[in-house]
This record gives structure tokens, sequence and C-alpha cells, in this order.
């Protein structure tokens, strides 16, 4: 449980081999949070959600999400601008939990963003190869994945997306910014239109009933059915009230990513200032699309009669506008890339705060000579996730991303409460308002939204973490630069 002070993780972010250039500002970590914020949620969880769960209300639902996700923005941003180190909750949760806890966090981060940066370039290279046929281009279905193959099948699109990504994250973070700016802009661009473009198709009586009556219970609702019943006496159920946190924990995952900002920290020119609004900032610009998509599409169309797999697309086409649902899918193709390569970014970051303490080998913490970059972690990472995604089916892999992140939310908010009584001399740049109530109820939202989860998730979530404690205590506790026997 030992803890490793605010004043030694900045110390030691000025070591030459470890050290990150600062180079961002509080327009590019914006930038970098809108830019992994809309993806794939925007684009497909708002039909399946007003079909299956809440109806009308879905926007209800995404303003729900939004509001446990600000909850713990305000807790990140309080961390980010005290501590402007690499590694985020990891590196927050070492300063104020103790070591142990900083290892489980880190662990879990690792698991997630390497699973999103997965899932992602699989669903990129789904959208490529719809384009490529609709073009009269197509690839053998041995190079098309296991989605679209039987017997051996190796997803060429994703495994050289996520390579091409790795790359450009090695050659420096202000390349990194530039890349993602210019796709940021045609992304919400896309997604501007829709909201312009569907809102001259709305039928202001698909919105009735704006909150359906209950017709039955929620299939997969993870453990929150048996505590419902227990504590209410009803089983939970789609549509109604109940089917609005259902579905908010559904829409939670189009949230991912905001946290990734913090991961930032060390490589941005004035963090105390500008990592607060940049991570405060993306979230709410997306949270308004968000809420804006999703009432112009359920407004397009009958929520029962929503696609799952492409909503925004099918309800233009439904209306006689393909043209729209060409935009949509070339919109949601390029998006997925700027999610990609910034999932990717997060997770080299976090290893590379893990290096530098000893808990992971430190030599994937050596930074490039010229570009300044944890270089070693970011190819060795890289190239994992690349032979994953070529070998791996988008339905094993999305199962344990939302449990990670609400996990690291819930340490989050228990170290800002835990830092303001043992260090409440730390200079603070952006502070967290009504401490420790605001925290606490962040925490609060947090455990229920995970307890929606379904508990073949909890289970897997667990296996990762036993490997995580043999692996900390037969490597990471005995390599810790915080143990006197192995500080040099």
């Amino acid at each position: 449980m030992r803890t490793k002070s605010v004043e030694q993780s900045i110390q030691d972010t000025e070591e030459p081999e470890h050290a990150l250039t600062r180079s961002l500002s509080a327009l590019d970590l914006t930038v970098f949070g809108v830019g992994v914020i809309i993806g794939t949620g925007i684009f497909v969880l708002t039909g399946a959600v007003a079909k299956e769960q809440a109806g009308p209300a879905t926007a209800l639902a995404f303003v729900v999400a939004g509001v446990v996700c600000a909850l713990a923005a305000l807790c990140y941003a309080e961390f980010a601008s005290t501590v402007p180190v690499a590694g985020s909750a990891y590196t927050f949760s070492y300063a104020s939990l103790g070591e142990l806890p900083a290892w489980i966090i880190g662990w879990d981060l690792v698991l997630e963003f390497a699973l999103g940066t997965a899932v992602v370039a699989v669903g990129w290279a789904g959208y490529i190869r719809s384009l490529m046929d609709n073009a009269g281009w197509h690839l053998p279905l041995a190079l098309s994945g296991p989605d679209a193959a039987h017997g051996f099948a190796f997803d060429l699109l994703a495994f050289l997306l996520v390579l091409v990504l790795t790359a450009i994250l090695v050659l420096g973070m202000k390349l990194s910014a530039r890349v993602t700016s210019v796709v940021v802009a045609i992304k919400v661009t896309v997604v501007l239109l829709v909201i312009v473009a569907g809102s001259f198709f709305i039928k202001a009586e698909n919105w009735s009933p704006f909150v359906p009556e209950p017709e039955g219970t929620v299939s997969g609702s993870g453990l929150t059915a048996p505590l419902i019943q227990l504590m209410f006496g009803y089983e939970p159920t789609t549509y109604g009230v109940q089917g609005i946190f259902a579905a908010a924990a559904v829409v939670f995952f189009a949230f991912i990513g905001f946290d990734i900002v913090a991961t930032a920290a060390e490589e941005t020119r004035v963090p105390q200032r500008d990592m607060p609004r940049g991570i405060l900032g993306s979230l709410f610009i997306c949270t308004v699309l968000y809420v804006a998509v999703s009432v112009v599409v359920t407004g397009m169309q009958k929520y029962t009669r929503l696609s799952v797999d492409a909503p925004l697309a099918d309800a233009f086409k439904e209306t006689g506008h393909p043209f729209y649902a060409g935009l949509i899918s070339f919109g949601a193709a390029v998006g997925l890339t700027t999610v990609c390569m910034i999932l990717l970014l997060g997770q080299t970051r976090v290893f590379f705060a893990m290096s530098r303490d000893g808990l992971l080998p430190r030599v994937f913490s050596k930074v490039h000579p010229e570009f300044a970059t944890p270089y070693r972690s970011t190819i060795l990472l890289g190239v994992i996730i690349a032979i994953v995604s070529g070998f791996t089916s988008i339905s094993e892999l999305a199962s344990l991303v939302n449990i990670g992140t609400l996990f690291a939310f819930v340490v989050v908010a228990l170290g800002v409460i835990i830092l303001r009584r043992t260090r409440p001399d730390l200079h603070r740049a952006f502070r967290t308002p009504w401490v420790p109530v605001l925290p606490a109820v962040s925490v609060a939202a947090s455990l229920w939204l995970m307890l929606n989860l379904p508990a073949e998730t909890w289970l897997r979530f667990g296996v990762w973490m036993v490997i995580g404690f043999f692996v900390y205590f037969f490597y990471g506790r005995g390599h810790s630069r915080m143990n006197p026997q192995a500080r040099r």
C-alpha cells in the first residue's frame, strides 16, 4: 500500500531518457476527446437501445450516461491538473491509494484500451469492406476476418490500420494531434449534417409515447435484476423508467474515451489549465451531439422499426434519401480511425508510466531520442493489437471494455477523497466541487451501471484481475522503484 508522492511523480518526468515533450494545447486535448468519444456508439447504439429498451427516451439514457461521466470527469480534472503525469487513473491511484491499487487499475486499463483498440479496428475494417464492395472491389474471404469467412481467416485491413496508427504515434504527439484534428473535423461535420438534414424529416407522432409503457423484463440485465426484485419487488423492464437506466448502461459505451485525455497530461503545455478544459469540454460537446442525434433518429422513424445494425443510415433510406446513408457510412469509417488511434495512445501511455515505475520492465519506458515518444512500448503493443485484430472476431473482443472504464471511475473518485485528506497542502489548479459528496455520488453511479452489466463480464474481469495479481507479486512488487532494494 506504499504510495508514490505527487512530487516524486512529477520529478520522474524530468529524467532525460524517460521524459515526454509538452506540445499539446487545450484545443488539442478537446479534439482528442471528441475524436475518441464519437465513434461506433453514435452510429450504432442509438437504434438498438431505442428499439429494445428505452424508445424515444433514448435521449434521456444518453443524458444519464453523460451525467455519470461528468461526475467522474470532475474528479479526473482535479487529478490531471494536480498530478500532470502520464498514466491517468493508474498514476492518480499511485499517489492516493497505494501501489497495489495502482497496479490493479493499470492492469485493468491496459486490457481495456487493448480490447477497445481491437474492437474499433475490426469495426473500421467492416465499414471499409462495405464501401469497397459498393465500388465493386472485393477482398478475398480469407483476408476479410473471422466475421466474414469460415475456417482460417485474417483481417488484413484491421491489421494494417493498427500498424499505420502505431507508426504515427511513434513519430510524435504533434503529428498525431494534426491527423486527429483533420479526421475529427470530417466526423463532426457528418454528425452535424445528420442532425440538420434529419430534422426536416421528423414526424412528431414518432415520439409518442416518449417513454413507452413497460413491456417485459430486460434480457441480460446483469446483476441488477435480482437486486431490483429483492429491494423493490419487481423485475427491470424494457421501456418505462427502468428501461432508461438499462439503456444508459449500454450507451455508456458511446462515452468511453474521455478519460484517455488524462493520459496525455505529461505532454500538455499547461496541464493545470488545459486538462480540465479538454476533459470537460470534449464530454459536453459529445453529450449534446448524442442527445441531438437520438432525438432526430427517433423522430424520423418509429422506434419499433429502427435498424439495430445501422439505425442512422437506414432511417435516411426509409425516408428515401440513400445519399445521406452513404455519407453516414463514410463518416463512420473515417471517424473510427481517430477512435482507434487515441485508444492505442492511451494504452501506450499507461504502459509507459507503469514501466517507468518499475512495475513492468524499465526498457519499455525509454523515449526515442528524436521523436520523444515511448517508441518501444508503442511498437510492442501496436504489433500485438494488430495481430489480435487480424485473428479475432468482433463478438469475441467487446465484453470487458465498459466494466474496466467504470472500475477506473470508481478508483479515481475514491482517490480524490483520500488525497484531499492526506495531502490538503497540495496546490490544486482545479478543485472538484462538493467533496466528498460529489465523488461519493460518482462512485455510486458507476457501481450502479456496473451492476447492469452481464454476470459473464464480471467473471471474465475477475479472471483478468487474478492474472494481474500473480504478475504483480512475482515481478512488479520486487522491481518497483518504490522498493528500497530495487532502487538504483
